[in-house]
């Protein structure tokens, strides 16, 4: 019914114990037709009690209105003559017998009216006391007299009971529940009254049994109807039985899709339901599928075409379907083999990065010599900026597929890689399932973005669901939790980028082949800024080289003094802010060309952000230069320590990590055990406190490699040695005083060469490092590299 029209809901409780009680002479008459006959007393079980009753006409309505408002009770009369409308009905339309029920409840619409009716008792018209608005009658109301069955009583009612269960039991149509109903009824007319409600009958022959009064006349008239009722239903049984014998598989699919498409033409839902499973099924038929997922396929439209187009189970049939027959199964790109275009456009896109090109054109070679090789899984560490991401891409133009790229940064819930299992509401694939559908092959370059920050709490371990992933002997049958049949990924090429490697899992880490991106020199960001930066930016902020032009010099002052990072981020940053300001003052009307050189650049940039931090600083006892490497590179450590009288403890300040306390404990041990080798009081340890300090306390700092670091600071103070302020150091150092190998060598050297650092103490083992870092990062650097912790303190003090 409409919302918006006129409704009245009425509900009547309490009234269940009334029957009976306040009977007036006359009723409104509510006239039914169809195949509804109302029969009184039936148990309170669905579907008879109470029941729906929809009926249209004023007569109709009005009468309900007027039954509600005095009673609520009415004659619900059935009307043999389906030709007249209840509007238009006389006497002479209506049964004399009829039922008087108790509205439960009803709702209106204008001339429309729904209501629930619970039968009563049989009444007979007496006479008709009003015909307009509607029609009232006086009834007599008939009692049901206690009946004592007879022998011939007794042999009815078995009849009937025996075959109603006959029939319940026979047809198909009926509950099992009906024929314990039956055993539980002692009343012999409220029985034959219940079996006549039940069984299918013609409305005609339901009549004849509510018009009985006599129950013993009742049952007599029943017992034929039931008997042909039972040989109907025998016959039904017996010929559906003998047909579905004949017909083959492929006539009752036929026969049975024919009746469905009947059914949704009269429901008027079939049209675009049958014409979208006709196109799955062809879609199906055209794609060369593993026979797993294909019989799934199958399945899942044989489904949907039994379902209805509104069912809500229809729709997660045909998201599925969906997904399946839009994965690229058996649709790959063609690898483009050539190793000389590769190396171009590498180098057309990158500076530099040697080995990472190496990787990727030893990985083109193999594969044209054997096409069938799987690919590799890749994994590309290094500080932010350093051109991790935008090298997939590289790589995926010089190969000739297609790039997806996930961000696994924050993940924390393990369906985001396996996929939502279809039991639960809105479950969609995992993110590798819909990379692969949106690259439209199954052979993309697939780039998992900072996999060093994946996380876990209660909903799963993503790192622990991509342990399959990224394993060529297992991905060859990956299944996601919504498709549930494996999907090959051994033809896709797996690229992974992390900051740092110890935050991911040592299983995952196992899998992945690591290549270090490590940070540019100052001459590496010269020349990248030169054939790379400089020219995205001008074309970003429509400017060309008569507008703008970068003098060397310029360039290396913008690297120096107004960036520090390993990447070139911030580089490109303060490059788009020159670009911004020279394409203000070209707005404004002055055309001129600018050239931006060193000398300038605070007039586009400001005041120097960074100065050389080695040349402000003279040599102070108590001090010393360390190297360290975070996650956005390579940094210098200014470790500081004073003296006083005391009991020999070590105090430790600047948010330092336990490995980094352990390390100082170690190197004060260690110096403390020299006195006589470094000529001091032997008592000076135990007689002093010592506090050491790392600038830049907000920032958290662990790692051994500042241990020889620390213990020159407190040979400085045992020995009131001055420290030289241009050597930085780093290494592990042990009780025996052995210097030990550390790591990020390269990072290290960039940092202490920005500083301004003329020499660089590092662990002998470390030496096989150097060929890593560029010729033009050593340059002016000495490096020394020592074995002891005695070789450290000749060179630095």
């Amino acid at each position: 019914m409409n919302q918006n029209s006129e409704t009245k809901l009425n509900n009547n409780e309490n009234t269940e114990n009334e029957e009976n009680a306040d009977i007036v002479e006359e009723f409104p008459i509510i006239p039914i037709s169809g195949d509804l006959v109302v029969f009184p007393h039936m148990p309170p079980i669905p579907p008879f009690s109470p029941h729906h009753i929809a009926l249209s006409g004023m007569m109709v309505a009005t009468a309900v209105e007027d039954a509600m408002v005095n009673g609520p009770r009415a004659l619900c009369i059935f009307h043999h003559n389906e030709e007249k409308d209840t509007d238009n009905l006389t006497k002479d339309d209506l049964s004399l017998i009829g039922s008087l029920v108790q509205i439960v409840k009803y709702k209106k619409d204008g001339e429309n009216v729904l209501f629930l009716a619970q039968g009563r008792s049989r009444v007979k018209i007496e006479e008709i006391t009003q015909n307009t608005p509607f029609m009232k009658a006086k009834v007599t109301v008939i009692e049901e007299e206690e009946h004592e069955l007879d022998d011939q009583s007794e042999a009815l009612l078995r009849s009937i009971v025996d075959l109603f269960t006959q029939i319940v039991e026979t047809s198909p149509h009926y509950q099992e529940e009906f024929a314990i109903v039956v055993q539980n009824i002692d009343n012999p007319g409220r029985l034959t009254d219940y079996v006549a409600s039940v069984v299918s009958l013609k409305t005609q022959d339901r009549q004849k049994v509510l018009a009985e009064i006599n129950v013993l006349n009742r049952m007599e008239t029943l017992l034929p109807i039931l008997t042909k009722e039972l040989n109907v239903v025998e016959l039904e049984t017996k010929i559906q039985s003998d047909a579905q014998a004949e017909i083959s598989d492929l006539q009752r699919e036929h026969f049975l899709r024919e009746q469905m498409r009947a059914i949704q033409k009269e429901l008027g839902d079939n049209e675009d339901i049958s014409v979208e499973i006709e196109e799955m099924r062809q879609k199906l038929a055209e794609m060369n599928m593993p026979e797993k997922a294909k019989k799934a396929a199958e399945r899942e439209i044989k489904r949907l075409s039994q379902m209805q187009s509104f069912s809500p189970e229809a729709t997660v049939c045909r998201n599925y379907l969906d997904w399946t027959l839009n994965l690229p199964w058996d649709k790959s790109t063609e690898d483009s083999l050539d190793i000389k275009k590769a190396q171009k456009i590498l180098d057309e896109d990158h500076y530099n990065l040697i080995k990472v090109k190496d990787r990727i054109l030893e990985f083109l070679a193999v594969r044209s010599l054997k096409p069938e090789a799987k690919g590799p899984i890749l994994c590309f560490v290094g500080p932010p900026g350093v051109g991790k991401t935008s090298l997939g891409k590289s790589i995926a133009r010089s190969m000739g597929r297609q790039f997806v790229r996930i961000s696994l940064g924050g993940i924390r819930d393990e369906a985001e890689i396996r996929g939502h299992r279809r039991t639960y509401i809105g479950s969609m694939p995992g993110r590798i399932i819909k990379g692969l559908r949106q690259a439209e092959s199954n052979n993309p370059i697939f780039m998992l973005d900072e996999i060093d920050k994946l996380g876990s709490d209660f909903r799963g371990d993503p790192s622990s669901a991509l342990l399959e992933v990224l394993d060529p002997e297992q991905n060859s049958s990956f299944v996601d939790n919504y498709l549930d049949v494996d999907f090959d990924l051994s033809k896709v090429m797996f690229i992974a980028t992390a900051n740092q490697m110890h935050t991911v899992p040592p299983a995952l880490r196992d899998r992945m082949e690591t290549l270090e991106l490590l940070g540019y020199t100052t001459n590496e960001k010269a020349m990248i800024a030169k054939q790379y930066l400089i020219p995205r930016q001008l074309d970003q902020h429509g400017l060309t080289k008569s507008n703008l032009t970068f003098r060397k010099s310029g360039i290396l002052s913008v690297i120096e003094s107004y960036t520090r990072e390993s990447g070139l981020r911030n580089l490109e940053r303060e490059l788009g802010k020159i670009c911004r300001k020279v394409a203000r003052s070209i707005a404004q009307g002055e055309d001129k060309k600018t050239i931006v050189t060193a000398k300038k650049l605070n007039q586009y940039l400001g005041p120097i952000e960074f100065h050389p931090e080695i040349a402000e600083r003279n040599g102070e006892i108590g001090v010393a230069t360390g190297l360290s490497v975070t996650p956005h590179g390579g940094e210098i450590l200014f470790i500081e320590a004073t003296v006083t009288k005391g009991e020999g403890k070590l105090m430790l300040t600047g948010q330092i990590g336990d490995v980094m306390q352990e390390s100082a404990k170690a190197a004060m041990s260690c110096v403390s055990s020299k006195s006589e080798v470094l000529n001091f009081d032997p008592k000076f340890f135990k007689e002093h406190d010592f506090h050491i300090h790392v600038p830049a306390g907000a920032i958290p700092k662990d790692g051994p490699s500042a241990g020889i670091t620390i213990a020159t600071v407190l040979v400085s103070l045992a020995t009131q040695r001055k420290v030289s302020p241009d050597v930085a150091m780093t290494g592990e150092i042990s009780l025996r005083g052995r210097v030990l190998p550390i790591g990020g060598l390269k990072e290290k050297v960039l940092a202490a060469k920005q500083a301004g650092i003329k020499m660089i103490i590092a662990p002998e083992k470390n030496q096989k490092d150097l060929v890593e870092i560029p010729d033009d990062a050593k340059e002016g650097l000495n490096f020394v590299f020592v074995n002891q912790i005695d070789q450290v303190f000749k060179k630095a003090l």
